[in-house]
């Protein structure tokens, strides 16, 4: 069973029980200034858990693209991955923790309408009660009947384990303790599953003295899902209150649901990454099945798969932001590849793998025409970091004391890793300070924490005057394009911050300064009529019917939002979105376009700011 048939069966059963299939959103939230990626299912339906009404109603079920940059420097065992999709169902005020235990429950192991796991091998997580909230017995009572029904006596210490709050709570900003005021929360219960004692997965680990428990890093247990029960809200007097709406958000890793089904707990072995490991295999002329190779093999197939799904929702390397994580993604797997065929120049032939991605996942997530692009993108980049290979290279052979810090500095300066590194001092008879290493690379993660947690518990969406404003002025830009340079013009992606907007799309050919001023002066002659900006809910054929443009490579469900500036029947702009946008452009400040950008392979980038 591939991740496509587990995604199917997974639809299929929850519409059984009344769920409303919703489309992934991109990896890059639009108009969304205060996250670099959509790492989670729940971000995108924040504004539903938090009260606004879905348009599909109160029962909700998708598979969600993640990219989890955090985790970027994990990837090498078995078992961490940047990119995955997360299985993901909602009740929105809807039903609550008995049926949603029941629900998961009987996916994993009914064998004609789910997974047909065995019970046996599932252990549960409950929260154990702290910051003025009881245990959640409740949820001790409703595992102990569901494993009753398949002839398990479960107990607690057996297969159901609480956990304090740092385990078993979620919220967006971590603990009852650390939620801010207004902040939505509640305890959660996970579901594990056990590769088993005979694989000896917990001796052969470096916990092998501490005991093993199911949320142990040996690789033994691995979480395949999380039910996140949110009823309470957080007080200004620091209590929790119980929300008047309770949901229900569920999320669940595909590639781990697969492994389960394996019975295999190497995740590079699941039907999306196999061949692209294979690939490797052939590139490299070695075998997965050696130990030594498997760490750099996995970086490459991860870091090559995430890459490809970034590309393809309009990131590109750049020196800062998403551009940035793309382009250490790409660098890290280059040097992996180096140092596994000791071979400067098979770096370039990274691209080519890129092909296997994109047909495994076609039609589903690429088009025929989204290889090329891909493609191209990564062989400029690679191409570029050859040459600050070398020069990394020789700063090391030039130097004769690589303290920490130097070290540091070529993981920064050249995206050389701590253990690249070494690896090349080891062959200069030369040692790196790994204290003095991590003492600067723990500087260096405190303040990309502190920014991420101050960006996180800003929420999910800037809804800032400014950005709102710039999100409206998105609109205008494409469809002044469109009626300047034509209807070939389609969004490729855009990224707003309370600064600038950042707007990408297809065009063979770099802009003339003339044509620059002519749709400038369209958009400022638009803003100056002060048009009305009007947003209404339609199905979705309906609003295409009517003009509505589609574009950003998403798939749509079939209730969708329609936001139209100008009159309805002779607009000047209308297209599916989630908003938020202005009333009226009265509420803009004219425009400027600043900067005109080549992405190369017919993509231009232009960026506007507000006069």
């Amino acid at each position: 069973m591939t991740i496509h048939d587990i995604r199917q069966k997974y639809f299929d059963f929850m519409e059984s029980k009344g769920h409303k299939i919703i489309p992934s959103s991109p990896l890059v939230l639009e108009g969304d200034a205060t996250t670099l990626f959509t790492s989670s299912g729940m971000q995108p339906m924040m504004p539903y858990l938090l009260g606004q009404k879905h348009p599909l109603g109160t029962r909700l079920v998708d598979s969600q693209k993640c990219f989890r940059s955090q985790d970027i420097d994990e990837v090498g065992d078995n078992r961490h991955t940047t990119f995955f999709e997360m299985l993901g169902n909602w009740s929105l005020g809807d039903y609550f923790k008995k049926e949603q235990l029941g629900f998961f429950f009987a996916f994993l192991t009914d064998k004609k309408l789910g997974l047909g796991l065995d019970p046996h091998r599932l252990y549960v997580s409950v929260f154990a009660g702290g910051s003025g909230v009881e245990k959640d017995d409740d949820a001790v009572m409703i595992w102990k009947n569901l494993f009753a029904k398949v002839g398990i006596q479960a107990k607690e210490g057996q297969q159901i384990f609480p956990y304090p709050a740092k385990k078993n709570w979620w919220s967006r900003a971590g603990t009852p303790e650390q939620m801010p005021t207004g902040e939505p929360g509640g305890p959660d219960s996970e579901v594990f599953f056990d590769f088993g004692v005979e694989r000896k997965l917990h001796e052969n680990s470096q916990w092998k003295n501490e005991p093993c428990h199911i949320n142990c890093d040996c690789g033994r247990y691995v979480e395949i899902g999380n039910n996140v029960f949110m009823q309470y809200v957080k007080q200004a007097d620091g209590t929790l209150k119980e929300l008047p709406q309770k949901n229900i958000d569920f999320g669940g890793g595909l590639t781990r649901l697969e492994a389960a089904m394996r019975n295999d707990p190497d995740m590079f072995n699941i039907s999306s990454l196999a061949p692209v490991i294979k690939e490797v295999e052939k590139i490299s002329a070695h075998s997965y099945s050696v130990e030594e190779h498997r760490p750099s093999m996995r970086v490459i197939a991860d870091h090559l798969t995430a890459a490809s799904f970034l590309i393809k929702d309009g990131v590109f390397p750049s020196n800062k932001g998403q551009g940035y994580v793309l382009r250490r993604l790409l660098r890290r797997a280059a040097i992996k590849l180096y140092f596994l065929t000791d071979n400067r120049d098979s770096i370039v032939m990274l691209p080519d793998i890129v092909r296997v991605i994109t047909e495994f996942y076609d039609d589903l997530y690429f088009n025929p025409g989204d290889f090329p692009l891909i493609q191209n993108t990564i062989t400029v980049e690679i191409s570029r970091f050859s040459h600050s290979l070398d020069r990394g290279l020789k700063e090391l052979q030039k130097n004769p004391q690589v303290d920490g810090k130097f070290a540091f500095d070529l993981y920064q300066n050249y995206g050389f890793p701590l253990e690249v590194t070494a690896e090349i001092l080891s062959q200069m008879g030369k040692q790196v300070d790994i204290q003095q290493f991590q003492k600067e690379f723990e500087k260096h993660k405190e303040l990309s924490r502190t920014a991420s947690a101050g960006m996180f518990r800003g929420g999910l969406a800037d809804h800032s005057d400014v950005v709102t404003a710039y999100h409206t002025a998105t609109h205008l830009l494409h469809a002044a394009l469109r009626q300047i340079l034509g209807t070939h013009i389609q969004q490729k992606g855009s990224n707003i911050t309370s600064e600038r907007l950042r707007f990408d799309f297809s065009h063979p050919e770099k802009l003339s300064e003339v044509q620059i001023k002519v749709v400038q002066n369209l958009i400022n002659q638009k803003i100056s009529e002060r048009l009305t900006v009007t947003k209404e809910e339609l199905p979705k054929e309906k609003a295409l019917t009517q003009g509505a443009l589609a574009f950003f490579g998403q798939k749509y469900p079939d209730q969708v939002t329609v936001y139209t500036i100008g009159d309805r029947k002779n607009f000047f702009s209308k297209e599916l979105c989630g908003g938020p946008h202005v009333e009226s452009l009265a509420e803009l400040a004219k425009i400027n376009i600043v900067k005109q950008e080549s992405l190369g392979a017919g993509t231009r980038r232009l960026y506007l700011q507000f006069v």
